[in-house]
């Protein structure tokens, strides 16, 4: 379908939805599709028409050029309409641009410590921290879910549920493994160490979004730890589930209430179960996605903390920024997270634009 008929096929949903809802009484929950099926519609519609007006107008003034007496002035407008059509053409474009349903989601976020030791741990744990400090920057609720320290005070894994308003959208592509370069507290050389920390970013799910039956869950409760959890008590409350079909396991030992630990599992497991099936529906275009951003090896490895020379560095779109304080107190990771959503949009307008080739 070429870019004007899908401009013609948009104008026509948009009328056709406007009489349905003048029309006759409806059920409400229809009503209510409807109308958000409109209001979701309407900035694409005002884009094409904003569009389609500059093109009536430019097409006006080049008309005027065979006259002598308006020459001038009509390729003044030219020139002015001429200039406004690209951004008005890739406006159109970006609001064409498939939703991702996700995108306006709350968000799970999980920090486990990598390869390095006790480095490693402490380096999650100023990871988890920075996503602390970000959310608060954002207005955003940080929820811890469950912590698992260390005894120096490192992470070794920990959850959070963060909650906002387009959470998701801003955080997905944290995804992936962190590398820090730094000289550990515990180093008497001074000599500058490598370890890393994965992050997984996932939406949260709700059960309407992801059914799990009780015959493909096993639930095992036992002891939470210590120092591994915030607390310590005698009785089974940790609570550790696996979704049999896929084989993923979750385990919540951060309350004191088992129902509260299983209620929280599950909410981690639909989350994860949601995010397996949607790599597997999209592993045509991740692969495509992959030769475009490098290898796996590349992209798995997304960022790079060194603390000597104050950078940070992300490999995916070869950024450096020399503000590493700003960045892990949150205050300047946007300024990562806005040139990686740009560089996402901009390999779906690319896309989009093969595909009304």
């Amino acid at each position: 379908m070429s870019l004007i008929q899908t401009y013609d096929r948009v104008l026509s949903r948009q009328d056709e939805l406007r009489e349905l809802l003048s029309a006759a009484s409806m059920p409400a929950d229809q009503f209510t599709k409807l109308s958000k099926e409109y209001g979701d519609l309407s900035p694409v519609a005002d884009a094409i028409i904003a569009l389609r007006k500059t093109e009536s107008e430019l097409a006006q003034a080049q008309s005027l050029l065979t006259d002598p007496d308006f020459r001038a002035e009509a390729q003044k407008e030219i020139d002015t309409l001429r200039d406004a059509m690209p951004a008005l053409e890739k406006q159109v474009q970006r609001l064409l641009l498939p939703k991702d349903i996700a995108d306006e989601r709350n968000a799970i976020l999980e920090v486990r410590a990598g390869t390095g030791g006790d480095e490693a741990a402490l380096f999650a744990a100023l990871l988890f921290d920075m996503y602390r400090r970000y959310a608060a920057v954002h207005g955003w609720r940080f929820e811890v879910m469950d912590l698992a320290e260390n005894d120096l005070g490192g992470l070794k894994d920990g959850t959070a549920l963060i909650t906002g308003r387009g959470v998701f959208a801003r955080l997905k592509f944290e995804s992936g493994v962190h590398r820090v370069q730094r000289v550990p507290q515990t180093e008497s050389q001074g000599r500058v160490h490598t370890s890393a920390a994965t992050v997984a970013v996932l939406p949260e799910m709700e059960e309407v979004d992801v059914k799990i039956e009780d015959k493909d869950l096993r639930i095992d409760t036992y002891r939470s730890s210590g120092a591994g959890g915030q607390h310590v008590n005698k009785t089974d409350s940790a609570v550790r589930l696996t979704h049999l079909p896929t084989g993923i396991v979750v385990a919540m030992q951060d309350e004191r209430s088992q129902i509260k630990n299983r209620a929280k599992a599950m909410k981690v497991l639909r989350s994860r179960i949601y995010e397996k099936h949607r790599a597997e529906r999209d592993s045509a275009y991740a692969a495509v996605r992959k030769e475009q951003v490098g290898s796996g090896d590349r992209s798995e490895r997304i960022r790079t903390y060194n603390f000597p020379q104050g950078r940070v560095s992300d490999h995916r779109i070869e950024l450096t920024l020399y503000k590493i304080d700003d960045v892990v107190n949150g205050t300047a990771l946007d300024e990562i997270i806005d040139p990686l959503i740009q560089r996402d949009e901009a390999e779906r307008l690319a896309a989009l634009a093969d595909a009304n080739a």
